[in-house]
């Protein structure tokens, strides 16, 4: 379906609401297609290509509010699809608060090319696809003998929208998106540790080394061989670029409008106050070109902004949705965020290391809870022990456990590698005085 022929269909969807009651619309009309390959232990144990279109709409009806989505375009299906919507919705409970937003949180320029899609997409045929998961299955698998199963994967794809709202907004987004990895289990004993490493990126031909992708799962794996306890108590925590993700969630989930609103969020009231150690600084930049999070607008069709989530332990904004911020009489800014850019330290992960007498080096969260209400947490981790300057031996069924407030006024080093192949690109970081138990 062509540009113009989406905004015809849209134009129709709105005529037809409105002439069913409907006060305004929000309309969204997507292509979507995708190829998912799985290759474990030297056969293709998935194949799957899928190709979607869908329209969304939201309604809205004396401040009465619903959502719906159908597969089925034809416009004669869509008359009866959008009758019992826009009736549907008649009978809901009002809410003051529900409407579309104001146009001036619009964007106004929608000429910036974030080059968010990879034009030599249409080049891409299954001989590469399949080329590409099987040479990052052997370079993981020819690492060793003790590897006992590896699951290579594969997946593209790309989409495309016209968002359309009654009260004037209209804009079209498109990209491509590239995953490849691996999952590496190995043998120990009794024991099956496994590693994984994957990469995201928008364009095929920054995909990194097939080889170098499969060498790091497999190695993350065998160097997991002789996991063990140790001993509980304090130690310093240097976290893994990727494992440290996780931890970020913990901090950005309480920074909801919608957490402050339900009053599920223990950041409440701390704007502008000291909520981290004062290292930390965090940007949300949607703007960067090819960025995996990057866009003009979110998809409430409010305009993208950078600002500064926190700066130097200081908490400067929350993420702020329309109904939401209309609730709480908060200043709307969207209520997600894009690509997390984080000011990293100086020193690499080996100078870090080198510095430590006695820590742990976190790779990994295996289960656990946050709530975000209070602030506590509880999490498994697996690593290694560090002593001395030196990785000494793989540790697994660690735990740590504590609350958020007292967690991150105990980072103390940020690393100069932030992991590039995700929206948050945080980079590994040090904390002091953290509690494990473990034997």
């Amino acid at each position: 379906m062509t540009i113009n022929e989406k905004e015809s269909l849209a134009q129709f969807v709105i005529d037809l609401a409105k002439k069913n009651g409907a006060d305004e619309i929000a309309i969204d009309i997507s292509n979507d297609s995708g190829v998912d390959i799985q290759y474990r232990d030297g056969e293709i144990e998935q194949l799957q290509e899928a190709q979607q279109s869908g329209l969304s709409i939201n309604v809205y009806v004396n401040h009465k509010y619903s959502s719906h989505s159908t597969n089925d375009l034809d416009r004669d299906s869509l008359k009866k699809f959008v009758e019992q919507a826009v009736l549907s919705t008649k009978f809901l409970t009002a809410d003051k608060f529900r409407s579309l937003p104001d146009p001036k949180l619009y964007p106004t320029n929608f000429d910036m090319d974030l080059e968010l899609f990879d034009h030599k997409f249409g080049e891409i045929d299954t001989e590469f696809r399949l080329n590409t998961v099987k040479e990052v299955y052997e370079a993981a698998k020819s690492k060793s003998d003790k590897i006992i199963s590896v699951a290579a994967g594969y997946g593209d794809g790309t989409f495309h929208s016209l968002k359309v709202h009654s009260n004037g907004f209209s804009a079209s987004k498109e990209g491509s998106s590239f995953s490849v990895g691996a999952e590496v289990t190995v043998r120990d004993g009794d024991a099956r540790p496994e590693d994984w490493f994957y990469i995201q990126s928008r364009f095929k031909d920054e995909i990194p080394d097939l080889k170098t992708i499969g060498e790091k799962a497999a190695d993350g794996a065998l160097n997991k061989i002789g996991q063990s306890k140790v001993k509980s108590g304090k130690y310093s925590m240097l976290v893994e670029n990727r494992a440290a993700m996780g931890l970020v969630s913990m901090l950005m989930s309480p920074l909801s409008a919608a957490a402050i609103q339900q009053k599920s969020s223990y950041l409440d009231g701390m704007l502008n106050k000291n909520i981290t150690s004062n290292i930390l600084t965090i940007v949300d930049d949607p703007f960067i070109l090819k960025g995996l999070g990057s866009r003009i607008f979110d998809e409430q069709g409010i305009a993208s902004e950078k600002r500064t989530v926190i700066e130097k332990g200081i908490l400067k904004t929350y993420f702020v949705d329309d109904y939401y911020g209309r609730k709480l009489g908060m200043k709307i800014n969207g209520g997600s965020s894009s690509n997390l850019i984080f000011q990293t330290g100086k020193k690499s992960f080996n100078e870090t290391v080198t510095s430590l007498n006695k820590a742990i080096w976190v790779t990994s969260f295996n289960g656990g809870n946050s709530n975000s209400t209070t602030g506590d947490f509880s999490y498994g981790v697996s690593g290694f022990l560090i002593e001395n300057g030196k990785l000494v031996k793989p540790i697994n069924e660690m735990n740590i456990s504590g609350n958020a407030k007292d967690f991150w006024k105990r980072l103390v080093e940020m690393l100069n590698d932030p992991y590039p192949y995700a929206k948050w690109q945080v980079p590994s970081m040090l904390f002091d005085d953290i509690s494990f138990s473990g034997s």
